[in-house]
């Protein structure tokens, strides 16, 4: 198991995506790249999410970042949960930065039957600092 957002993480995740092969993903997240600043007790984590992932780092091709803390961001991974997400964005709890078009996209969007495998998988291997 592995600390979330660590870089042993990071490793890990990007090991299982590259396991996982193609996620099927559908188009609004196949196409999405956003940016995340990750508040947290110990240090800012920026990372990004692309190709159905979380990547550590920022992606120049991002036209939106996100900025939220460490459990919420942890809640949102594993469960995956669109009212809590909504619930965090309009109590602000979750601040975007840029373009807004692409979080209103995923909305409707479906996580594929590949990509919640790799999920569950993540959160499998993910334990809390």
């Amino acid at each position: 198991m592995a600390v979330f957002l660590t870089d042993a993480w990071f490793e890990q995740v990007e090991q299982l995506g590259n396991e996982a092969g193609e996620l099927n993903l559908p188009p609004a997240l196949a196409n999405m790249i956003i940016n995340l600043k990750v508040s947290d007790d110990d240090q800012d984590i920026e990372a990004n999410f692309a190709d159905g992932l979380l990547h550590r780092g920022l992606n120049d091709a991002a036209s939106t970042t996100l900025l939220l803390d460490r459990s919420l961001l942890q809640s949102i991974i594993t469960d995956f949960d669109m009212n809590e997400i909504m619930g965090a964005f309009m109590s602000g709890k979750i601040r975007v930065e840029g373009d807004m078009s692409q979080l209103m996209a995923v909305q409707t969007a479906r996580p594929s039957a590949e990509q919640k495998e790799l999920f569950d998988k993540i959160k499998a291997m993910t334990t809390v600092a």
